[in-house]
């Protein structure tokens, strides 16, 4: 499959994080009326949409990208009212992982590290212990 021919598929109804492979590909058939083997991106998130789960074929065998948020949440794209399922771009895929809000292309709450100062890391991994 050539990238331009990929095709990505959200599925709005919440989906449970504990489906593997096998249901997953049923969902992927039954919600989006696709091959499950087609390659393209068969997208699902849970109820607090803080988790999201991407099934895809790869030549030979599926694959699960799996991403929990630790703070924040995705945002669906809106879609038209009682749909299970939207198609987005490449771009809407990106900004949904991304953080990016759909709507006004600004940045979502999401977690931040704390970042240590150079100094700091290396000068407490250069410590030695005191002896007494």
């Amino acid at each position: 499959m050539m990238f331009s021919d990929l095709r990505i598929f959200l599925c709005t109804t919440p989906t449970s994080m504990t489906y593997s492979f096998d249901r997953l590909m049923s969902l992927a058939q039954e919600t989006f009326e696709q091959d499950a083997l087609s390659g393209h991106l068969f997208l699902f998130l849970n109820r607090e949409r803080d988790r999201i789960k991407i099934l895809f074929w790869d030549r030979d065998g599926f694959c699960i990208w799996y991403k929990r948020l630790e703070v924040g949440t995705f945002q669906l794209p809106i879609a038209a009212s009682g749909a299970q399922r939207i198609e987005l771009d490449a771009t809407q895929l990106n900004n949904l992982l991304g953080g990016i809000d759909l709507r006004t292309g600004r940045r979502r709450k999401r977690y931040r590290r704390a970042e240590k100062s150079v100094q700091q890391t290396n000068s407490s991994n250069n410590a030695l212990p005191s002896r007494a």
